[in-house]
């Protein structure tokens, strides 16, 4: 089936195989949903595919593809970690836009912080350990450090700067007030101390350091007091430094009662309310100074997997340590004395670059309790009801509609609700014998795992292979482990040294004189939370390929036999990433011999030199390649004479840009490609992953439509990347639309009967 893509103008035509593209362009993806076969008028896709990221200057920094892996010559890639700080400042973008709702930019702003936890929890030990060492081990060391620090702190100091002089100023012109204590009235200052002493005094330790009392374990990501005291204690003695550690139980933000605040919506931070109160707690002495912290630690856990007997009991005693790993950054307030931050400094063991001294919260994480404090829906986006989906029957004639055709579920356009449904009806169904399911990230409270107990219970096989290593959903896939097992669930745990981060659910019928299966694959996770926030595709077949391909998979999950060849399925750590090298070097080779040679892949992060070596390769020979990548990208575009025909963007909307897409085209062959994997070395080598072919033409499309020409065009909330690693806005048009923002007004409910239970 044609996709719309052509050449340049003035090039070879596209092959159409037949197909006849007659839809204006806008209407692709703005119009009414329709899922024929034409896509785009053929003048439109030459635009759409032809869009150029600037690339004024050729400068580039980090690791280099090995010698030869270009075609002989060598491209030096961008630092994976830079990219990782860049993708946040887009991110943040959403937070300075005017265009956006108040209590949504603070929640961008919000995200942004949440992102910087996870990336020092993660990310930032390497260089720290080499920066202690005072050694260089490969690409990290003391200027890896030093360089990653200056370009977070810059990004930090964005961040309390945009919140001190805009946001805050911002909410205040509506009445919305966090009231420091030097501006609280006599009424609300009583107020504050009712409340600290019934409510937060008893739940405080105030601990004066000396011999006898060393510095106490402090958490990962709490709130803490550092003081300075004058005076002796009860024994005479003067030891000058207290810590006081804050329950992570104490809500973060209160909102003062309309007795002492009759106008407007007025708020008291705890920080502020404990400041104010700290000489309460150290009754006889002279509070002198004091600071609030909070340390950041390494959090990412560490099992050796051949030397356990029982991984998941070995996680659950990991995840006992997890909070108090070694510290990576130190937070405090920006007034905080030289004396106090040293001391913390030399407490936690960190260099001078790992100290953030931020004006305002040390936490604004916690600070998104103000958006569910507020809840004003004017301040908000309009909520969105995603719509059943349209391929879908109602739940009770999906399988037999399965037996007809492939089916598509686009999230969270449309919802999740399609993913249970056909769980559902699965339980319900007498006639199914077996279920299997991977379990990578489900939540704590799932309905999907529910419906798996409820299979259990009704007599069917279930099988669940349950990623307990998903990192910071350990708690919740252990606990799933254990109650599915208890009700004799088969659970496994994959393959020793490996992630399961394939998303497949596999269901298993008697019809007939036989057994015939019915599968669905997903770019994204089993969550309907997050299948709420991010962008995903589920498909649903009951192609005896496909489904024997899945089948063969969760066996070599159970048993870890050798795989047999499948006939559809490329499997991670096996053939994936040769098989997309494959691909990649056929469009190159193509367009050497001068037929169309076509890339387009969508996905989170491209950071796997092999990959990015093999796309270098097939630029050089003249094949066009444009790549989606949302987060971390190692590939610099528009390098002269090595990746003038790749083009990168960026795209950032209201919903997280999760779909893992890829489009190759080699002369007249044309492939699309979804996968549960970005282009990252660990997904290729390290990780269970699949990607699966799409063959109904319609379907793919629908895709190439919705997921990779829609975010081409997109000229709202693109960014484009150059050579040296920064990011610029995309050309906006002044009537600019969103690739999401388009899909959202193709998918919005026309009547209420469409309409499915997620709503944000």
């Amino acid at each position: 089936m044609a996709s719309g893509f052509t050449r340049p103008a003035g090039g070879r035509a596209a092959r159409t195989n037949g197909m006849t593209a007659s839809r204006p362009c806008h209407e692709n993806v703005t119009g009414p949903f329709n899922t024929g076969a034409s896509a785009l008028h053929p003048a439109c896709a030459m635009t759409s595919l032809l869009l150029h990221s600037p690339s004024d200057e050729h400068t580039a920094q980090g690791d280099g593809i090995p010698p030869g892996a270009a075609d002989g010559a060598s491209l030096v890639l961008l630092d994976r970690d830079h990219s990782i700080l860049a993708f946040n400042e887009r991110v943040l973008d959403w937070a300075v836009r005017e265009d956006v709702p108040l209590l949504e930019r603070l929640r961008y702003l919000c995200i942004v912080s949440s992102n910087l936890d996870e990336f020092f929890e993660v990310r930032a030990a390497a260089h720290l350990g080499a920066t202690q060492d005072g050694t260089a081990k490969g690409a990290y060391g003391v200027n890896s450090f030093e360089a990653l620090a200056l370009k977070a702190q810059a990004l930090v100091a964005r961040q309390y700067a945009l919140y001190n002089d805009s946001l805050m100023p911002a909410f205040a012109a509506l009445g919305i007030r966090i009231v420091p204590h030097g501006e609280r009235t006599a009424a609300q200052r009583r107020w504050v101390r009712e409340h600290f002493a019934r409510e937060v005094r008893p739940l405080l330790i105030p601990v004066g350091l000396d011999p006898a009392h060393p510095f106490p374990q402090v958490a990962n990501k709490s709130l803490n007091f550092i003081v300075r005291l004058r005076g002796g204690d009860a024994f005479g003695r003067e030891n000058e430094i207290a810590i006081v550690k804050v329950p992570r139980a104490l809500q973060r933000v209160m909102r003062l009662p309309a007795k002492v605040a009759p106008s407007g919506t007025k708020f008291v931070s705890l920080s502020s309310i404990i400041r104010t109160h700290l000489a309460d707690l150290f009754p006889g002495r002279q509070v002198v100074e004091f600071s609030q912290f909070r340390v950041t630690r390494h959090s990412d856990l560490a099992v050796d997997e051949e030397d356990v007997r029982n991984l998941r009991t070995a996680l659950r005693q990991g995840l006992q340590h997890r909070h108090y790993g070694q510290a990576v950054r130190l937070e405090v307030s920006a007034g905080c004395s030289a004396f106090l931050a040293d001391f913390l400094q030399t407490q936690f063991a960190l260099p001078a670059a790992a100290l953030y001294r931020v004006h305002g919260p040390v936490n604004l994480v916690r600070l998104g309790q103000l958006v569910d404090l507020v809840n004003d829906p004017a301040l908000l986006f309009p909520a969105w009801r995603p719509a059943w989906p349209a391929q879908l029957p109602r739940p009770g004639g999906i399988l037999a509609r399965l037996r007809r055709r492939d089916l598509l579920i686009h999230q969270p356009f449309e919802s999740f609700d399609g993913v249970l449904g056909f769980l559902r009806e699965a339980v319900g169904d007498p006639q199914v014998l077996a279920i299997k399911q991977t379990i990578y990230r489900t939540g704590a409270d799932s309905e999907q795992m529910e419906l798996l107990r409820e299979a259990v219970r009704r007599g069917k096989e279930v099988m669940a292979v349950v990623e307990l290593k998903a990192r910071f959903d350990e708690e919740a896939n252990i606990n799933w482990a254990e109650a599915l097992e208890s009700i004799g669930a088969q659970v496994v745990y994959g393959v020793v040294g490996l992630k399961t981060h394939a998303k497949m659910l596999l269901v298993t019928r008697r019809e007939g004189g036989g057994l015939r299966r019915y599968g669905h694959l997903s770019t994204g996770n089993y969550n309907p939370r997050t299948a709420r926030l991010y962008t995903d595709l589920s498909y649903l077949t009951a192609d005896p390929h496909v489904t024997a391909d899945m089948d063969a998979v969760f066996d070599h999950l159970a048993n870890q036999n050798r795989v047999p060849r499948l006939k559809r399925l490329l499997l991670a750590p096996f053939d994936l990433q040769r098989r997309m090298i494959e691909k990649i070097d056929a469009a190159g080779l193509a367009a050497e011999r001068g037929q169309d040679g076509r890339i387009v892949a969508k996905m989170n992060a491209l950071t796997d030199e092999a990959l990015i070596a093999a796309l270098v390769r097939a630029a050089r020979r003249g094949a066009s390649v444009d790549l989606i990548v949302r987060g971390a990208c190692m590939l610099p575009a528009g390098v002269p004479g090595m990746t003038d025909n790749i083009r990168v963007r960026s795209v950032i909307g209201r919903f997280l840009e999760h779909t893992r897409v890829f489009y190759f085209r080699s002369g007249a062959q044309e492939d699309v490609y979804l996968s549960s994997a970005d282009w990252m070395n660990r997904n290729m080598l390290r990780r269970v992953e699949i990607a699966w072919p799409v063959t109904d033409g319609k379907l793919r499309q629908r895709i190439i439509d919705e997921c990779l020409v829609a975010y081409l065009h997109d000229d709202r909330d693109a960014w484009t990347l150059a050579s040296d690693g920064s990011y610029a806005r995309a050309p906006r048009a002044l009537d600019g639309h969103g690739a999401q923002g388009a899909l959202m007004a193709r998918y919005a409910p026309r009547t209420p009967a469409l309409r499915g239970a997620a709503d944000l």
